[in-house]
């Protein structure tokens, strides 16, 4: 066997849509997205006699200031068996890829359930250590999309059926979104939605490549939901070997009580059967399942299509230059000491504040 980089994008993507960790930011595309995180991709992987590859991994090669260059792995690496002699390989020509560049460290997060000891093992005798700061959040919600649809529908919450109905007899359509300008809609309502719900969004260009890159095979769907010839709300879906995902989701202030997203969804994992997908992804909930956690109305919304929590392996990061790593670790536990403060002198202060009916009135 022999490791290299890889640049033969079908063998590539052949081989990680068919691995068990296979994952859509391990796909090819996802790469070449890495000029909008100001990063490098490397593909770097295993192969055995034949020429078949036996491990993969994408790697970013980013840089963080006075600490410099570091490599991340999302949700990589891809092998079937982490015990295999082509885990060692792989990770021996990465190491010296990043002795090459400078890099202080790998950051992986492999697409591998929580808990699995044989993947905990392998990581530990390379040298590996569980960090808690991830880059990639841990716990998503997934549903099983191989039954029919009567019995996708009849495994959601009855409100969610309902809400499916009620967003077509309020007059909502949803269509498939085609081209230049139907993408600009979706940015400017997914614009709206990160400053109403105060989450970061890429450039529109991002976007744009996303759906050029995963066009082919038609891997990326842009659905549109519509309001009387104006679109209220907007998804994007990707699909990559029996798993997709739901990407980037948009709505406006308008018309919300027309239930749009639920119709949105329903139309996705549609498209997501027709194409052979055995998972839908609805991606990130809360790390903690109680309420008053950050994004528990999120999670709320998600688990009433039906499916089940998916917590994946913590991420592990592997120390290259050791005192620098040290460093970026004391400069991150200094960030969690601050953030935690704020948070409690916010809790603080709601608490002390007496509520707006108890408040005296203000006279001038």
């Amino acid at each position: 066997m022999e490791a290299r980089f890889i640049t033969d994008r079908q063998q590539w993507n052949d081989f990680v849509a068919a691995s068990v960790c296979c994952n859509i930011t391990q796909s090819y595309e996802w790469g070449q997205l890495a000029p909008h995180l100001n990063a490098e991709a490397l593909y770097t992987g295993v192969v055995d006699e034949r020429g078949q590859l036996r491990a993969a991994m994408l790697v970013l090669v980013s840089r963080l200031p006075v600490l410099g260059t570091y490599f991340y792995a999302p949700r990589g690496p891809v092998i079937d068996d982490p015990n295999s002699p082509a885990l060692g390989q792989l990770l021996d020509f990465v190491r010296r890829e990043a002795r090459r560049r400078g890099a202080f460290m790998l950051k992986v997060e492999p697409s591998v359930p929580d808990g699995d000891e044989g993947w905990l093992a392998a990581l530990r005798r390379h040298g590996f250590r569980p960090t808690p700061y991830a880059m990639h959040i841990r716990h998503e919600w997934v549903l099983d999309i191989r039954p029919d649809e009567q019995t996708l529908l009849a495994n959601m919450k009855e409100k969610w059926r309902y809400n499916i109905r009620l967003a077509t007899r309020k007059g909502v359509s949803v269509r498939r979104g085609e081209g230049p300008a139907d993408l600009d809609t979706f940015y400017r309502l997914y614009r709206i939605t990160s400053e109403r719900d105060q989450f970061f969004i890429h450039e529109k260009g991002h976007y744009e490549d996303i759906m050029r890159l995963y066009s082919e095979g038609d891997r990326a769907a842009l659905f549109l939901a519509e309001y009387e010839g104006q679109a209220i709300a907007g998804l994007i879906a990707l699909r990559f070997g029996r798993w997709s995902w739901y990407m980037y989701g948009a709505s406006s202030n308008e018309h919300r009580n027309r239930m749009p997203n639920h119709l949105l969804q329903w139309t996705a994992i549609r498209w997501a059967k027709e194409h052979d997908c055995w998972y839908y992804n609805f991606r990130g909930i809360p790390d903690v399942l109680e309420e008053g956690q950050e994004l528990w109305g999120v999670y709320i919304f998600k688990q009433g299509f039906g499916g089940y929590p998916l917590r994946f392996l913590e991420t592990h990061d592997l120390a290259y230059k050791p005192l620098v790593y040290q460093a970026y670790r004391r400069l991150l536990d200094l960030k969690r000491r601050r953030d935690q403060q704020q948070r409690s002198r916010r809790e603080q202060q709601s608490v002390s504040q007496p509520a707006a009916a108890e408040r005296p009135a203000v006279t001038h």
